[in-house]
């Protein structure tokens, strides 16, 4: 089986970059004319599968907005990762876990795993200390996934912790960078990548990762193709994921309005490719 990181580039070579995101808040059920509980969750996400399934590179459902209607938001969500991955689209779990030693293994068994909310990669927070994630690094290395470790958020919160500069003269966001690039070290094309916010006003150094940077805040966050462009190095530009949630999703409930706005979205970051 390919790395996650080769089966990645070869879906952005083939649909574009961009990563849509599901994300099925209160309001946007509402908008779309759903009810706020789980027979609405459903509808709203056999929607964006039947938008996304098979048209996009990554899929990315905030496992929160599913979580927060308990098992049967759940139930929804695994079916949903089972339709995608069925037909082939990679799916990303945005569920940002971080722990250590057998919770972090259990994490990663659940969303690396093949049980049902086994996905192609996964976010996970390093803020425990890198080495903290090693299981999940370890499983996803074993069973072809990926995974995209947080390293410069763009909520005002995170430079609290990720602007700080240790001993060795790095920001905390600078070392996480580095150490994903270690993992990546000798492969063709990483499957170790890291999210860096799209509206950041300056970003850490990416130019050795040698994999994917997935970069949320794209659209309605205020981010476009210069900001990315200011942000990244010329020649890692082939690696951006820019992730759009909001700017898409607020075109449903209509399908064709949904593949059409993310359609205008990959024209526009068609660059990436080159």
């Amino acid at each position: 089986m390919k790395t996650f990181g080769d089966r990645l580039q070869h879906a952005m070579r083939h649909f574009g970059p961009v990563c849509v995101g599901i994300d099925p808040h209160p309001q946007l059920l509402d908008a779309w004319g759903l009810s706020d509980d789980v027979d609405g969750l459903e509808k709203f996400a056999e929607i964006c599968v039947e938008a996304f399934d098979g048209t996009v590179a990554l899929v990315k459902p905030q496992v929160a907005f599913f979580e927060a209607y308990g098992s049967g938001g759940i139930a929804v969500l695994e079916r949903t990762i089972e339709v995608l991955r069925a037909s082939g689209t990679l799916v990303l779990a945005d569920a940002k876990r971080g722990d250590i030693g057998s919770t972090m293994d259990a994490y990663a068994r659940a969303w690396l795993g093949d049980g049902p909310l086994g996905s192609d990669a996964v976010t996970v927070s390093p803020y425990l200390g890198f080495g903290s994630l090693t299981p999940a690094l370890t499983l996803a290395e074993a069973n072809h996934r990926g995974v995209f470790v947080l390293a410069a958020t763009s909520n005002p919160e995170g430079g609290q912790v990720q602007r700080v500069v240790a001993a060795d003269g790095r920001t905390i966001a600078q070392a996480m960078v580095d150490e994903a690039a270690l993992c990546n070290a000798g492969e063709g094309f990483g499957s170790v990548g890291v999210v860096v916010g799209a509206t950041l006003a300056e970003a850490p150094d990416l130019s050795t990762l040698n994999g994917p940077i997935l970069m949320p805040g794209v659209g309605a966050q205020g981010g476009d193709p210069e900001t990315v462009r200011a942000l990244v190095p010329e020649q890692m530009l082939r690696a951006v994921v820019p992730n759009v949630s909001r700017e898409v999703l607020r075109e449903g409930p209509s399908v064709s309005a949904l593949r059409a706005k993310t359609s205008a979205l990959q024209d526009q970051f068609a660059f990436l490719g080159s």
